[in-house]
This record gives C-alpha cells, structure tokens and sequence, in this order.
C-alpha cells in the first residue's frame, strides 16, 4: 500500500502521439508525444497489438516523472499507461477529447 502522499508524486499527463517509429522489427515503438508544454520520446513494448499508422493523433496517459531509461539503445522520458490484458496490452486513453498536457488527478 501506498499513501496518498506517495500517490500524488506521480505526474500523469495527456500526451498527444505525433510519430510512431517501430524499432528493429521488435515489439517496441518509439513514440514522438506532445505534453503541452514540451516534446518526448518514450519507447513502449505495444508493437505486437498496435501498427505505428493507427496510433497517430490518439491521446495516451503518460506518467512523465519518471527517470529517464535507454530502452533499445534509445532514450525513453516516460511511460504509457496500458492494462496487461490476454490479449495483450490496451492502451487507456480519455474518454473524451481534452487539452494535451493536461494533468491526470
């Protein structure tokens, strides 16, 4: 258990996707996001449900406090959320559209 304290250390944002490269014909993309404010790169292991095409314009949750990790040689400044379903991960994204960079509470 963690406490509300620990929880709200946690930055999760909107993030819009606007490139998407596959690495290495691996289950890795490398994700171009907009947080608002600021452009990144996160790298995420979704390459064996998502095509790079159909990800462009969607808008992800990303925790962006995080220490950057070199994942396949490349920087990744963040993480996508995703639930680890049979069929493998699902990315969550809003409901409804809102404001790139917005804070997730």
């Amino acid at each position: 258990m963690i406490s509300i304290n620990d929880f709200s250390k946690i930055d999760l944002r909107v993030a819009k996707i606007e490139n998407v490269e596959r690495i290495d014909n691996s289950k890795f993309l490398k994700l171009y996001i907009d947080l608002g404010s600021e452009k990144r790169i996160i790298v995420a292991g979704i390459g064996e449900k998502y095509q790079p095409e159909e990800l462009l314009g969607q808008l992800i949750i990303v925790v962006v406090n995080l220490e950057p990790k070199i994942i396949k040689g490349i920087k990744s400044e963040g993480m996508l959320l995703a639930v680890d379903d049979d069929r493998g991960p699902v990315i969550i994204v809003p409901l409804e559209q809102v404001i790139v960079g917005s804070r997730v509470k």
